[in-house]
């Protein structure tokens, strides 16, 4: 029995050698067979963010007034603002010392939104003049065309300057123009109470003008601004290199307030500026708690010649 115990010892060893040498053999495989869980996968690394978007084009919105001021102009700037989001940022000032060169390449179009009077100087005028032959964008609304009647070349850009215009009243205006990114949305024959002015001179009659709208004269009273059968009321052309659109429309607060109207804005300043109508927000107004906008506003009471 002591002779054999070396013999024991040394197999029991060498089972034990075995054991351990057969649990180090069967790997994770052999774990997971047996249900245990599997070691957990690395996540697969995440994409990097998208980078910034490219910021917004811009549009200045000039509203200095040298004769007759309307009081729909913050109406007017805040409608810009709201229709041009998503598509354009806006910058309004009526600080002629922004025409300059370096400040108004920053912008695709400027918009005039009820100007007048003489507003620019010698130097500012030149400088929009290299803006517009650079290819920049003119929206004039409303008293744009009531503005720099000393500056034979604005007169070109606009297309007609303001004469006259009768008491704020319902009128109905005929598109002539379907396709085009401020009319498109129109019905032919478009009826809504405005501030209807004439002109001195036929915007029809200047090479390059096509007209978008017209105002039907036996649909208001439009004594002593009378155009007779053709009464142009909005129109556009390329001009000296750059883009020219105009619409008499935007007199009173509530023009600002109404959908059709602002589409009619959007579809203009975006087409000045070059930029791709086709991909505009909506330009409904904002509602705003308890405000019921006036449908027919009221001429002055003074009969006062208000542009």
């Amino acid at each position: 029995m002591i002779g054999s115990r070396p013999l024991m010892i040394t197999a029991f060893v060498l089972m034990m050698i075995a054991a351990v040498g057969l649990r180090l053999g069967q790997g994770p495989a052999a774990a997971s067979s047996q249900g245990a869980a599997p070691a957990p996968k690395s996540a697969p690394p995440q994409p990097k963010g998208d980078s910034a978007p490219a910021p917004l084009p811009r549009v200045l919105v000039f509203t200095k007034t040298a004769a007759f001021r309307h009081d729909s102009i913050p109406d007017g700037i805040r409608a810009v603002r709201e229709i041009g989001a998503g598509a354009f940022e806006i910058d309004a000032t009526e600080d002629a010392a922004a025409f300059t060169d370096d400040n108004l390449t920053r912008y695709r179009a400027v918009v005039w939104l009820s100007t007048s009077g003489e507003v620019l100087n010698d130097e500012q005028q030149a400088a929009f003049e290299r803006y517009i032959r650079a290819g920049g964008g003119y929206a004039g609304i409303h008293a744009a065309s009531d503005t720099e009647y000393e500056w034979p070349w604005y007169g070109k850009l606009v297309g007609a300057y303001f004469q006259t215009h009768p008491p704020v009243q319902s009128a109905t205006q005929t598109v002539e123009v379907r396709d085009h990114a401020s009319t498109r949305m129109l019905p032919e024959r478009w009826m809504r109470t405005d501030e209807w002015y004439s002109f001195r001179s036929n915007p029809r009659g200047t090479e390059g003008i096509r007209v978008l709208m017209s105002l039907d004269e036996s649909t208001y009273e439009p004594a002593p601004a009378t155009m007779g059968a053709d009464h142009p009321i909005a129109w556009y052309h390329e001009f000296d290199g750059g883009r020219s659109w105009y619409t008499g429309g935007g007199h009173t607060k509530e023009s600002f307030s109404e959908p059709l109207f602002r589409e009619h804005l959007l579809g203009g300043i975006l087409w000045a500026a070059g930029l791709d109508s086709s991909a505009a927000p909506s330009s409904k107004p904002k509602a705003t708690r308890g405000a019921t906008p006036s449908a027919t506003p009221s001429a002055p009471s003074d009969g006062s010649l208000e542009r």
